[in-house]
């Protein structure tokens, strides 16, 4: 089982930015993929952004079309840490950000990960 703690949220102007923070703890070896989820009020959590380990020890990351081009997902191996970093923020990035871990199928699917955060609030003023 994976331990997954998020911290960095918090309320921000329209166009600012946030970083998120993921510290993952417990069976790390398990933590292949990482990915970040988000959740509106009424909404369904969704995808935002992925990423996985590769030979020779490089990052392989994967970004909802809604966030391309604006968040940037990354992750410190050694800390064992996983970082959203969110630029120019929109009212519509309001919602409560999880991470995830341990996936077992597709990487955009929240069916697909095992262990999860209990999430950080991000709010966005217009």
């Amino acid at each position: 089982q994976v331990q997954l703690v998020e911290s960095g949220g918090g309320l921000v102007q329209a166009g600012g930015s946030l970083r998120l923070s993921c510290a993952a703890s417990g069976r790390t070896f398990s933590t292949y993929t990482m990915a970040w989820f988000r959740q509106a009020p009424g909404k369904e959590r969704e995808f935002v952004a992925s990423v996985a380990s590769i030979s020779g020890g490089g990052s392989s990351t994967y970004y909802a079309e809604s966030v391309k081009g604006r968040f940037t997902i990354s992750r410190d191996y050694a800390k064992n840490t996983m970082y959203l970093q969110m630029n120019t923020l929109e009212p519509d990035d309001t919602a409560v950000y999880y991470c995830a871990a341990e996936r077992t199928g597709s990487r955009a699917v929240v069916a697909s990960y095992r262990s999860w955060g209990q999430g950080t609030q991000v709010t966005v003023s217009s």
